[in-house]
């Protein structure tokens, strides 16, 4: 079969010849139906082979981690899927038995560093490999071809919002700043599980326009030296009680912190490589709590797929033939996508 390969470090990704997998025991085979591309798919194709290496990743593979699809084969042992079956895969990668997988955090599994379409071979190939069931989730109203994004940028989102939940009661406020991918399902999640007033911050005027299609009360273009007094005064003059940063700037993680009431809560989710450069003192929220995560869990997929499944939350996608992957990269690194980019087999 043809799969999207990134064929060596350092090279961009291409087209090659791979051969059909065949499930071992405990294992699933999946046809895919569709696969979400990701803004981290540029970075795996510019990674030097030490770091990669590190990681326990290795040369070539599939990319491809938001992936849905039906059950083709089953290896033995397997009970919880049957051939025929449409699911939808989760995106982080874990062991299962470790301490952190078996608390339900396995978002911190010291084995998932490597994993589908980052390091191992994922869906933007016909036929995936999934080492385990507990790593689909079946599917009832759900389109498996275009469930993908739900299962990263959805998942990481739903943790966003479930660590500050606890802050979100009646007249609170919640600022997402980023209303792409992430923010925008961060954005109806909140709306679907909280009262919280939101407002949403950033530079593309399209996805503030999306931000108040999908549920945002108010929208701030960019940050700038105002941000925080626009914030402040928003949310009666003493800032949001949570900030969901899905940017990381060195601007956004600023004004973020700076906007946060006291006892309120600020996460850093996205990953543009910004710092705080100030004493502790007056930079972040008194009594407030800071936080930051890589990923969600396999219960925030879950929930995030049931949110969908009852209509709670939309996903929005731009689909493209599977011929045409290298096309949907551009266009996803040029900005030209209303919804999250999907390639469909």
């Amino acid at each position: 079969m043809q799969a999207y390969r990134i064929p060596a470090w350092g090279e961009p990704a291409r087209f090659m010849e791979v051969e059909v997998p065949t499930p071992g025991a405990g294992e699933v085979l999946v046809q895919v139906a569709g696969a979400g591309l990701c803004h981290s798919d540029f970075g795996m194709q510019q990674m030097p082979a030490e770091y990669g290496a590190a990681l326990g990743w290795q040369m070539p593979f599939t990319l491809g981690h938001e992936t849905g699809g039906t059950v083709a084969a089953i290896g033995s042992g397997v009970t919880k899927v049957e051939v025929g079956q449409a699911v939808a895969l989760v995106s982080p990668s874990s062991c299962g038995a470790c301490e952190f997988c078996l608390t339900g955090h396995d978002n911190n599994c010291p084995f998932g560093a490597s994993g589908r379409g980052y390091g191992r071979d994922g869906g933007l190939a016909p036929y995936v490999l999934v080492d385990s069931e507990r790593a689909l989730i079946p599917l009832d109203t759900l389109d498996p071809a275009t469930v993908g994004p739900l299962t990263d940028a959805g998942n990481t989102a739903m943790h966003a919002v479930k660590r500050v939940l606890p802050k979100l009661g009646a007249g609170s406020s919640a600022v997402v700043i980023g209303a792409g991918g992430l923010g925008a399902f961060a954005i109806q999640i909140i709306r679907a599980l909280s009262g919280a007033t939101v407002i949403a911050v950033d530079t593309n005027p399209q996805r503030l326009e999306i931000a108040l299609e999908l549920g945002a009360h108010h929208t701030l273009t960019g940050v700038s030296d105002t941000t925080v007094s626009e914030i402040q005064a928003l949310t009666g003059s003493i800032g949001a009680n949570a900030i969901l940063d899905f940017a990381g700037f060195d601007a956004t993680i600023a004004a973020g912190l700076a906007a946060t009431r006291p006892g309120g809560s600020y996460g850093l989710v996205g990953a543009g490589g910004g710092k705080l450069d100030a004493q502790w003192f007056g930079a972040l929220p008194r009594d407030g709590e800071v936080f930051a995560f890589q990923g969600g869990t396999i219960a925030d997929t879950h929930d995030v797929i049931s949110l969908a499944e009852s209509g709670a939350i939309r996903n929005d996608v731009d689909t493209y033939p599977f011929e045409r992957v290298a096309e949907a990269y551009e266009d996803l690194h040029a900005g030209r996508l209303r919804g999250r980019a999907v390639i469909l087999l």
